[in-house]
């Protein structure tokens, strides 16, 4: 009996719990439900408060404004003569300065002084509306028939369209190409290849294509027509050229020879005392080995058998040695001191000759100044051009024949320190 009295208590306890969770539950979605019913009350009243907050806003804004144009017309009211005066004074600075600036552009666009002094405000206002109309012109640009200045000097009918700073034109013959606007008229800076004027051809007959645009605006044409030869460069130095190449090939000429000289000599054989000796008196093999000049020495060392007579005439071999070995080497110095000099002596002759163009013609244009000293300097960079490698060459070839006759003036000592061979004593 206990235990089903258990059994049903458990049952009645969870049947309970069951019935307090459902209640439970259900209040809570209920309770979700008018949550959420209340958000959705506040947002809708919150965009209505927004609404009129808006309104309100821009309400006081145009308060705000009415309150100041009311301020401003009762400041206008109780302004002082003194203070009406200064705002007199204020517009007339205004004016002058309006009309300054109206002038400055003016001028600008070619008016003079006298010109703009008999015109009208109103003619003034007309000429900038005309400017403007241009100006508007250029931002829609058409083909316009203009005289073109080829870069052969012939004057040719040619349809141009301009771009901004850029013109490109098409001449008789299709010759098209990219021209420059100066005073004069339109100058052609270079005509365009085949495969780009193609494609300004098709730009002016069928309405539409590619243009070619120089980045540069012409520097790169200008920067290509300058590009000149050697012997170009060299022509526009002028008559003291001349000397400066004339040096400079027998330089050279000189160079190759002495080299070909000093290759061409006959290698030095260094011995010893006893050697020298042995060589003197004719005990040694070594007289095969040595030639030329160092031969030479030892055939005058064994043909004077006084000793003193024997060191004058190895002084004398030794004396004609040098002068073989540095022949013709104070030519190449010479032309190395002489270069610069005859360089310096054309470029004062051009720059004299520049300032006459200048107190004869002026100087207004930059680019003729300029390009007469360019000229004037190309003495100069030839001469140093020619210097610089003939000084390197004469001290190369003056160390090289020092070397050689030292090595002679060592071996004569040597000859010298010796007997006399018995066959030279019985010959004195």
């Amino acid at each position: 009996m206990k235990f089903w009295g258990a059994f049903w208590g458990l049952v009645f306890t969870a049947s309970v719990n069951a019935t307090i969770e459902a209640d439970f539950t259900q209040k809570i979605e209920h309770a979700e439900k008018r949550l959420q019913v209340t958000q959705a009350e506040i947002s809708a009243e919150k965009a209505k408060l927004a609404d009129e907050l808006r309104k309100l806003e821009q309400k006081v804004l145009g308060l705000r404004e009415q309150t100041s144009v009311a301020r401003r017309q009762a400041d206008e009211k109780t302004l002082s003569l003194q203070q009406l005066e200064n705002r007199l004074t204020d517009w007339v600075k205004q004016a002058e300065f309006q009309q300054n600036l109206l002038d400055r552009f003016l001028q600008r666009q070619g008016f003079s002084y006298e010109q703009l002094s008999v015109l009208q405000n109103a003619e003034k206002i007309a000429a900038v509306k005309n400017y403007a109309e241009q100006a508007g012109y250029f931002l829609r640009p058409n083909w316009q028939p203009n005289k073109v200045i080829l870069p052969t000097g012939q004057l040719v009918n040619a349809q141009t369209l301009s771009i901004g700073p850029i013109t490109w034109f098409v001449g008789p013959q299709t010759q098209v190409g990219l021209a420059d606007q100066t005073e004069q008229g339109f100058q052609a800076q270079a005509l365009l290849p085949d495969e780009l004027a193609d494609t300004v051809i098709d730009l002016q007959t069928k309405g539409s294509g590619h243009l070619p645009v120089d980045a540069s605006l012409g520097r790169a044409f200008t920067r290509q027509q300058s590009d000149e030869s050697t012997i170009e460069h060299l022509v526009k130095g002028g008559i003291w050229v001349v000397p400066i190449v004339f040096f400079a090939c027998l330089a050279v000429l000189i160079g190759l020879f002495k080299v070909i000289q000093m290759s061409r000599l006959a290698k030095f054989v260094d011995l010893t005392p006893a050697q020298t000796e042995q060589l003197l008196h004719m005990k040694s093999d070594v007289y095969n080995q040595i030639k030329g000049m160092q031969q030479k020495l030892v055939e005058v060392a064994n043909s004077v058998s006084n000793q003193q007579a024997r060191e004058d005439h190895l002084f004398i071999q030794l004396q004609k040695d040098k002068t073989h070995l540095e022949k013709w080497l104070n030519v190449i110095a010479v032309t190395a001191a002489v270069a610069p000099l005859l360089g310096l002596l054309g470029t004062v002759s051009g720059m004299i000759e520049t300032f006459k163009m200048m107190t004869a013609f002026g100087s207004s244009d930059p680019e003729v100044i300029s390009g007469g000293i360019a000229k004037a300097l190309i003495t100069t960079e030839l001469g140093l051009v020619v210097a610089i490698p003939a000084l390197i060459l004469n001290a190369v070839l003056s160390r090289w024949a020092r070397k050689y006759y030292s090595q002679l003036e060592s071996f004569a000592i040597q000859l010298s320190a010796n007997d006399a061979p018995k066959h030279a004593q019985s010959m004195g």
